[in-house]
């Protein structure tokens, strides 16, 4: 048996991490969770979709069209009915959580504009400690699914694979020049786009959003074989109405810094609601076991 002030130590390790954790994460006396459980969520059973995968391919040495896969979302998915607005977007900006970005940064009935990927993923960080809730980027498959009728497959024919590189450069130029400008500049208000058939407002209008999901070069051999794989996480995908590629600092992608596919005009997000993470059920069983001490200990703890 373990001596009483080493059985201490051990359990120690394991619960000052939490205590910190379920202090940070315990909602303010003017939050209400309950909200973001709810009213401004919309949920989706699992299902399946039939869906364009994302990166660039080559086949045998020469560019490719991706191939299409099947995926399966396995359980409920919980997603934010609207994008991230300015003034929500604000409000961690004023907790010193997240920078400062350009744009209406007081607006209520816009979304938050002029963001980069780890912005979006420093206010999804901050909102989870705020609410007690676990919310996070969606990545590209999710995304899909979410957007139902509103997600877009513009990839080229297949049979430009084995056309010759010119054909497949006026190709690319045709689709590109073909697609639809929106009131490039300027978001609109919240649900000036409309909402899709479950209820999420927004999807393929003029704000592109940031997904979890990182950039991939694959190369195959001429029977189809995966010969290669590359992966860059500090480029992300981002969708809207078409699909782009977006290096994860960038908050602007018009000057610059899509790597791959039309640059989108604004950039924002919406987050999920992962209601699965390791931690919650540690968490909770430290506030119904403990309330309000582990808090009060670990603020005491802080430096």
């Amino acid at each position: 048996m373990l001596p009483a002030f080493k059985l201490m130590a051990r359990t120690a390790v394991v619960l000052v991490p939490l205590a910190v954790l379920a202090s940070a994460s315990s909602p303010d006396p003017g939050s209400d969770p309950s909200a973001l459980r709810s009213k401004d969520m919309v949920e989706l059973g699992p299902g399946a979709i039939r869906y364009r995968a994302s990166g660039e391919f080559q086949r045998h040495g020469k560019p490719a069209t991706a191939p299409m896969v099947n995926v399966t979302i396995d359980r409920p998915i919980a997603v934010m009915r609207h994008q991230v607005t300015a003034s929500d977007y604000r409000r961690c900006v004023d907790a010193q959580a997240c920078p400062m970005v350009g744009g209406d940064a007081a607006a209520p009935d816009r979304p938050v504009v002029g963001v980069s990927w780890r912005d979006a993923q420093a206010y999804a960080s901050w909102l989870s400690l705020e609410t007690g809730l676990s919310f996070r980027l969606p990545t590209d498959e999710e995304w899909a699914y979410l957007a139902g009728s509103r997600y877009r497959d513009d990839a080229l024919p297949e049979s430009l694979d084995s056309s010759g590189p010119g054909q497949r450069i006026l190709a690319i130029y045709d689709r590109d020049a073909g697609r639809e400008r929106v009131d490039a500049k300027v978001p609109r208000p919240i649900g000036s786009f409309g909402a899709n058939e479950h209820g999420l407002l927004d999807l393929a209008g003029n704000v592109w959003e940031w997904t979890d999901t990182c950039f991939q070069r694959s190369s195959f051999d001429a029977a189809g074989r995966s010969t290669a794989t590359v992966t860059n996480c500090g480029v992300r995908v981002v969708e809207g109405r078409h699909r782009a590629y977006m290096t994860d600092f960038v908050r602007d992608a018009r000057p610059g810094g899509c790597v791959a596919g039309t640059p989108p005009s604004n950039l924002g997000f919406r987050l999920v609601r992962d209601d699965q993470r390791w931690w919650r059920v540690p968490l909770d069983w430290l506030r119904r076991s403990h309330g309000g001490s582990i808090a009060r200990a670990a603020a005491h703890a802080r430096p």
